[in-house]
């Protein structure tokens, strides 16, 4: 369907109204929510004041003063050699303090032997890779790849506890 001078007429009052997109587009009938929202910005119609509710900010989650990767000392020991037991994990500690400085590496000195880890803010100076002894074929040591490749028996598991999706 076309805008006719009716239906743009009648778009400007249910907006002005504030009725949503969705329901405007639903009253106009043949028209998506899109649509609707291309032409309101066409028209150069003003936005509409927010709720009260809506108009204070929301409280933002506090952060932890460390973006670096919590893993357990345990861990990077080789304490863990076959059987890993997921669920009994000791308390992390920061692995920045668990990586020797001579084992970090630059981008530039990463090779195949290497752990490719990143660790911290690649925008930061103090940003590295892990560095360590790859294990087998993949690109990461053997903490790095139980921390990057979850067994599929826990992804299931993981899987079956979240609520069903519904629209």
């Amino acid at each position: 369907m076309s805008w006719t001078d009716e239906r743009v007429e009648l778009l400007k009052k249910l907006w002005a109204d504030g009725l949503s997109a969705s329901q405007i587009a639903g009253e106009l009938g043949g028209i998506t929510r899109n649509a609707v929202i291309g032409k309101v910005h066409r028209l150069g119609l003003s936005g509409r004041a927010k709720s009260p509710s809506s108009t204070s900010p929301r409280p933002r989650k506090a952060r932890s003063s460390s973006h670096m990767l919590r893993v357990s000392r345990n861990s990077m020991r080789g304490n863990t050699a076959l059987a890993y037991d997921y669920d009994n994990e000791p308390e992390p500690e920061l692995i920045e303090k668990l990586i020797p400085v001579e084992q970090r590496r630059t981008l530039l000195e990463l090779t195949e032997a290497t752990c490719r880890w990143p660790v911290g803010d690649p925008g930061s100076p103090e940003f590295f890779f892990c560095g360590g002894q790859t294990a087998g074929t993949g690109p990461y040591c053997s903490h790095h790849s139980r921390v990057a490749y979850q067994p599929p028996s826990e992804r299931r598991r993981d899987r079956d506890r979240r609520p069903p999706f519904r629209n």
